[in-house]
């Protein structure tokens, strides 16, 4: 059985940005090389808030850049716990100009978590944990998570 029939439309609510970082940090407790996570949501939804207290609770000193401009910001160790790479496929204009990134060569020893996959087109990673994060009218977000099998024994968060 496929662990999305498993967690259908997993929700939680963030209620406000310190509880979005926070959930960042509870998920790095989970994540593995290989792993991919994506984040989809409007601009200020808090795709790159989640991906930074990930870094911050792998290890990352300081405040992670969005990669907005860069498109791959990458991690190593022993600036992080292991390799990760942080992408944002906004400024991407067409799906595939992935294959010059060289994500899924990164996959073997990696964790990517990646903003914007719908860029990558719809059938892009159905194995990832995809996260989609909706702003609610209080101010918090709608967290709703698509959870892959490779996620079964870790999830919930």
């Amino acid at each position: 059985m496929a662990a999305s029939s498993l967690y259908p439309g997993v929700m939680l609510i963030l209620p406000d940005a310190a509880a979005t970082e926070a959930f960042g940090r509870a998920l790095a407790t989970r994540v593995r090389p290989g792993d991919m996570i994506t984040l989809e949501g409007p601009l200020g939804a808090g795709k790159t808030s989640i991906a930074r207290g990930l870094l911050a609770a792998l290890g990352l000193a300081g405040e992670a850049p969005s990669p907005s401009f860069a498109i791959v910001q990458p991690y190593a160790p022993p600036e992080v716990d292991f390799p990760v790479l942080h992408v944002d496929l906004y400024r991407l204009d067409a799906a595939d100009q992935l294959e010059e990134l060289g994500l899924e060569e990164a996959r073997w020893d990696s964790l990517l978590v990646v903003e914007w996959p719908d860029r990558a087109g719809p059938d892009a990673w159905p194995d990832a944990l995809a996260l989609s994060l909706e702003m609610t009218p209080d101010g918090g977000r709608r967290l709703t998570a698509k959870v892959p099998e490779a996620w079964e024994q870790r999830w919930p968060i």
